[in-house]
């Protein structure tokens, strides 16, 4: 009994694919960050050449690479547009998914409302783009205004699904309750609905920052001309028509993943449960 115990305590196939996956994770990690420290003339066409640790350890590489990128600024703009974004998601994707997920059953309307908004995903931005360009322009918001707004309705059909799956989980009993104690539908939102949502709003908040935060193409096509670069923007400056200068483009690359990074981590501990709790009824 011992031997079948202990062959059924491992499955193999799993645990080969998860070895795989961790490896093509951390394979491009590592070439990132040897390549990050290295000098250009220790760049060699050769897999043995690249895959060698650096002669000598410098941060040059990474002073530069702020330098060229005008890095603080870039940083600054970016910030602003993932805050700003993550801000305006959490509170206006959170109560659109609440009036629609409450109001569906029953109501054909509230249904076309939510397929009408979740349709959005299927729609590439490629289509939208020369529109928006023109339809910014002409509203006077090419500027990081018009991005952050672009972004909150972009972002909406994929947080309005996960808001609306959340809420089936919560019982409508404890909205009953607030409501027999004389709190209104706002007061009952805020009061009860909002801090309950808590897993959730970490994995929008997670999602739309890490979406935003390395958006290239939106900035680029409405930003165009302001000067204002976010740090994808600026990491453009390191590919040429003549080539790529892959140990500055590496080392920003890694001062980028940083913050971005920081965030996941102190909201990990939510985001399981968010995602799981959206998905099971």
């Amino acid at each position: 009994m011992t031997q079948v115990r202990d062959k059924k305590k491992y499955n193999w196939p799993v645990t080969i694919l998860l070895i795989i996956g961790c490896v093509t994770i951390f394979f491009p990690l590592y070439m990132a960050v040897i390549i990050a420290f290295k000098q250009p003339s220790e760049m060699t066409n050769d897999i043995a050449g690249a895959l060698s640790f650096p002669s000598q350890w410098s941060l040059s590489n990474f002073q530069e690479a702020m330098r060229v990128t005008d890095f603080w600024r870039s940083l600054g703009n970016s910030l602003l547009l993932t805050v700003a974004t993550v801000v305006l998601a959490l509170v206006i994707h959170s109560l659109a998914g609440y009036a629609i997920g409450r109001s569906m059953k029953g109501s054909k309307m509230y249904n076309f409302f939510y397929l009408y908004i979740v349709s959005g995903m299927f729609v590439p931005f490629a289509i939208l783009m020369m529109p928006l360009v023109k339809q910014t322009a002409q509203m006077g918001i090419a500027n990081r205004l018009g991005v952050i707004l672009l972004y909150t309705v972009f972002y909406m059909p994929l947080n309005l699904m996960l808001y609306k799956g959340y809420l089936a989980n919560i019982p409508i009993a404890l909205e009953e309750a607030a409501r027999v104690d004389g709190a209104t539908t706002w007061r009952t939102y805020w009061s009860v609905v909002f801090p309950i949502m808590k897993p959730m709003h970490a994995t929008v908040a997670v999602l739309t920052a890490m979406s935003t935060w390395n958006d290239v193409m939106t900035p680029l096509v409405i930003m165009s001309g302001t000067g204002k670069n976010t740090l994808p923007l600026a990491q453009l400056n390191f590919q040429t028509q003549f080539g790529t200068n892959y140990n500055l483009a590496f080392a920003s690359y890694l001062l980028a993943l940083i913050p971005i990074l920081l965030f996941y981590i102190v909201c990990q501990k939510q985001i399981l449960n968010g995602v799981v709790n959206g998905a099971v009824k």
